[in-house]
């Protein structure tokens, strides 16, 4: 069985869980599934994983948590030195939607946290492994709301942007080396973030009607882990139905 492995952050449901099982499917990476909580829902994305005829090893670990991010990422890698971490995808990602007025510290840091200071903790103890192999992927999963802003998520739209800020930014540090950077920005994806939203109104400001699939996004980004996408890097890709461009 190959060594190479895709670690999706937030993987056991949703967006993340689609792009770890399309990893695993049309790619054949072993895929490390972190998740924060939900053992039940990563057990079963696992089982779908590995019966693609790929290893899932599961990942439980805060990526806010700086220690524990570290300190997991770290044991695996020793317990597995024959294996290589090809491709990361940041996609954990937190929302506390509320005026920006009335936004409690919490709900600006836990998300500010989540998708910024996740990125870094995840990232940066794999990068050198990477740069030492002169291959890797780095695919960010960053919104809309990174890009136009969005009311009620000012916390939201500021994480996501500094994350297409460092995206630009590491892309050109490291391209030398053979390893992309990229990000992905949906727009309304069916989802557990998106299950509250008043669709059949919102999807009339959307070209295509419709919000998007979780399948969708995870094409994107296995195209972006793949070989065919080796002279794409620093892009922000949307993925929104023509919503925003």
């Amino acid at each position: 069985m190959s060594e190479k492995y895709a670690l999706v952050t937030g993987a056991s449901r949703g967006i993340g869980k689609a792009i770890a099982l399309k990893l695993a499917a049309e790619l054949n990476y072993n895929i490390l599934l972190n998740y924060a909580s939900n053992d039940e829902a990563a057990k079963e994305t696992q089982d779908l994983i590995n019966a693609e005829n790929v290893s899932c090893d599961l990942l439980k670990f805060d990526v806010s948590n700086t220690e524990e991010t570290t300190a997991s990422l770290d044991k695996w890698l020793q317990d597995n030195p024959e294996a290589k971490i090809e491709v990361i995808v940041n996609n954990a990602g937190i929302t506390r939607d509320g005026l920006f007025m009335w936004m409690k510290p919490n709900d600006w840091h836990s998300v500010i946290n989540t998708s910024l200071n996740g990125f870094y903790n995840v990232t940066q103890p794999i990068l050198k492994d990477m740069l030492t192999s002169r291959f890797g992927r780095i695919i960010n999963v960053v919104s809309i709301s990174g890009l136009k802003g969005n009311a009620g998520q000012v916390n939201y739209s500021a994480a996501k942007g500094a994350v297409i800020a460092a995206t630009k930014a590491l892309a050109q540090e490291i391209g030398k080396r053979n390893v992309t950077v990229n990000a992905v920005a949906p727009g309304y994806i069916k989802s557990d973030m998106t299950a509250d939203f008043d669709e059949k109104e919102l999807k009339k400001e959307i070209p295509l009607n419709r919000f998007g699939e979780a399948e969708e996004v995870a094409e994107l980004v296995t195209f972006l882990a793949s070989r065919k996408a080796s002279y794409i890097t620093g892009e922000v890709i949307n993925i929104n139905g023509g919503l925003y461009s």
